[in-house]
């Protein structure tokens, strides 16, 4: 049997939250916390399909297949549904890039529409 292959907090961050530090533990009041169906929904939309969802040391434990069938267990924080961490067992294919979402890394340099260099 084939062990996860852990992609570390930052790189679980810069794919979804931007986050680049998180703790493994969540310590959000129950109060906040958003329903689990909407969690599945915001996954399903990426195109993974979940298998579980369970709450593990104050966060959603959620187990699944990702697009293209690679087994994935992550960690979301209940209240904003942000990804804590992320393992993914590349078993069909891809690697770590695959889940980078490079728009939110780096900023564009070039000027929008809105900009007005000259300072007119």
């Amino acid at each position: 049997m084939k062990s996860f292959k852990p992609l570390g907090t930052a790189l679980a961050g810069l794919v979804f939250s931007g986050s680049a530090l998180a703790s493994a533990d969540c310590s959000d009041p129950v109060a906040d916390w958003q329903p689990r169906e909407a969690l599945r929904t915001q996954l399903e939309q990426h195109g993974w399909t979940v298998q579980r969802i369970k709450v593990d040391d104050g966060c959603y434990e959620v187990r699944g297949v990702d697009t293209i069938g690679n087994a994935f267990k992550a960690k979301y924080a209940p209240a904003s549904l942000r990804i804590r961490t992320l393992e993914i067992r590349f078993d069909h294919g891809g690697d770590a890039a695959d889940y980078l979402d490079r728009d939110a890394q780096q900023p564009s340099a070039e000027p929008s529409a809105t900009t007005n260099p000259a300072g007119e």
